[in-house]
């Protein structure tokens, strides 16, 4: 069910390298203007379940044998490449782990979050 207030859902979701399950139904929501912060220790699933939000997994080896994300009500897996596109960058993005990578080192952390 779809809480007009969130502007994302992750519900039952579980990710498969194989027939290996490595996240098992997990659930959370954010709303718009909220913040959530995925804890816990290597290897746990934080990065796979980020990945699975933007569907870049490397599939089909990766798959979802449970689960929805939705993103504004819109479920998310399973649609089209060209409509994942639209969104990634534009209303969705991801801050990979690599944060020498990521972050211009000469610009403040507030900036780079708020582009």
């Amino acid at each position: 069910m779809n809480d007009a207030a969130n502007l994302l859902e992750v519900r039952d979701l579980s990710v498969a390298f194989g027939e290996t399950t490595v996240v098992d139904r997990i659930d959370f929501s954010i709303a718009k203007g909220e913040t959530l912060a995925l804890v816990g220790e290597s290897g746990s699933g934080k990065s796979v379940t980020g990945l699975s939000i933007l569907q870049l997994l490397p599939y089909p080896w990766a798959r979802h044998p449970s689960g929805s994300i939705r993103l504004d009500g819109e479920e998310m897996l399973g649609a089209p490449h060209a409509s994942r596109g639209k969104i990634r960058g534009a209303r969705i993005s991801m801050i990979f782990q690599e944060a020498i990578t990521s972050h211009k080192a000469l610009n403040r952390l507030e900036r780079q979050i708020t582009e």
